[in-house]
C-alpha cells in the first residue's frame, strides 16, 4: 500500500471512528436520562422510610463520596482559583444544588414524577428564553406557562393536581436556573468533576440538618441503606459521567434536542416503576412542555449547560 493510500485509509478509519462515537453517544444520553428518572423513582419509593430530606441527604453524601473517590482514582486535583471568590462560588452552587433536590423531592411527595419533571423543566427552558427580545422565541414560554396552568385545573375538572406540589417543583424549576448560573460561575474557578464533586459535597452539608433524624433509621436498615445508595449512583454518580461525554460527541443543538425528552421519558419511567397514569390533562401539559423545550432547542435558542450533576 502506498503512503497515499495509507493517509487515506486512516482518514477514513479516523471518519468513521468520529462517526462510530457521535451514533453511540445518542445512546448513552438516552441511557443517562434513564438512569436518573429511575434514580428518581426509587427515591421516591424509599420516602416512606427516610422522608424527602433524609432521601435528599442521602444521595448527595453518597454521591459527593462516590465522585471525591473516583477524583483520586483518575488522578484528578482540586485546584481553585480566586480566592475567597472561588470559595464563595463553590458555597453558593452547593446550596443551590441541596435546595433544588429537597424542593423537588417535596414535589415528588405530592406529584407524578411526570409532571414534578416537566414543571422543574420550567426553570432551564425560561432561563435559555429570558436573554431573547425576538416575540417568536417568547412562543415557547408561553406554551410552557400554558402547560402549567392547564395543571392548574382552571376548568375544575374532577382530576386536580395537588397545588403545593406544583409550587415546590415550580421551586425546584427556580432552584435549577439558579444552580445553572452558579455552575457557570463556577467555572471560572474550577472544571469539570472537581466542580461537581465539590458542589456535591457542600450539597449534603447544607442537607444535613434536614435529614439527621432519619440517619439512626438507615443504620438500621442495611437494606433500605443500600437502596439509597442506588438512588446516589443512579442518579449523579453514573448520568454526570455519561453525559459529560456525550455532549462532548454531539452538537449543543441535538444535545438539547434529546433533553427536552425528560419529561415526556420520566412520565413513562413513573408509568412502569411507578404505576403512575396521568390524566389526559397532565399529559397534554407534559407535552406542551416538551414541545416548549423541542421548539427553545430547534430554533435558535442557545440553551444553558444543565448537565451538572443532575438535579432530580
Amino acid at each position: 500500500m502506498s503512503s497515499a493510500s495509507t493517509v487515506a485509509g486512516t482518514a477514513d478509519g479516523g471518519a468513521s471512528g468520529d462517526l462510530r462515537r457521535r451514533l453511540l453517544a445518542i445512546p448513552s444520553l438516552l441511557c443517562g436520562m434513564l438512569s436518573v428518572q429511575c434514580g428518581a423513582s426509587l427515591a421516591k419509593s424509599l420516602f416512606p422510610a427516610f422522608g424527602p430530606a433524609g432521601m435528599v441527604m442521602m444521595r448527595t453524601g453518597f454521591a459527593a463520596a462516590a465522585l471525591l473517590i473516583l477524583l483520586r482514582v483518575t488522578g484528578s486535583t482540586i485546584r481553585l482559583r480566586g480566592g475567597r471568590s472561588a470559595i464563595l462560588r463553590v458555597l453558593a452552587y452547593g446550596a443551590s444544588l441541596a435546595v433544588m433536590n429537597l424542593l423537588f423531592y417535596e414535589s415528588l411527595v405530592r406529584l407524578p414524577l411526570g409532571i414534578a419533571v416537566a414543571v422543574e423543566f420550567m426553570g432551564p427552558l425560561f432561563l435559555a428564553v429570558a436573554g431573547s427580545r425576538r416575540l417568536g422565541d417568547l412562543l415557547w414560554a408561553a406554551l410552557a406557562i400554558g402547560g402549567l396552568l392547564l395543571l392548574l385545573d382552571p376548568f375544575g375538572g374532577h382530576d386536580p393536581v395537588d397545588p403545593v406540589g406544583l409550587l415546590f417543583a415550580a421551586g425546584a424549576a427556580a432552584g435549577w436556573a439558579l444552580y445553572i448560573l452558579t455552575g457557570r460561575r463556577l467555572g471560572q474557578s474550577v472544571e469539570g468533576l472537581a466542580a461537581t464533586a465539590l458542589g456535591m459535597s457542600v450539597g449534603a452539608l447544607v442537607a444535613l440538618p434536614f435529614g439527621a433524624a432519619t440517619i439512626s433509621q438507615a443504620l438500621a436498615h442495611p437494606a433500605l441503606l443500600l437502596a439509597a445508595f442506588g438512588v446516589a449512583m443512579l442518579s449523579s454518580a453514573l448520568p454526570y459521567p455519561i453525559e459529560m461525554m456525550a455532549m462532548r460527541r454531539m452538537s449543543t443543538r441535538t444535545f438539547a434536542v434529546l433533553m427536552s425528552l425528560e419529561p415526556g421519558l420520566a412520565a413513562v419511567i413513573g408509568l412502569v416503576l411507578l404505576h403512575e397514569a396521568l390524566s389526559l390533562r397532565g399529559a397534554v401539559a407534559v407535552a406542551m412542555v416538551v414541545v416548549a423545550s423541542l421548539g427553545s432547542a430547534l430554533f435558535d435558542i442557545p440553551p444553558p449547560d444543565t448537565r451538572e450533576p443532575r438535579p432530580d
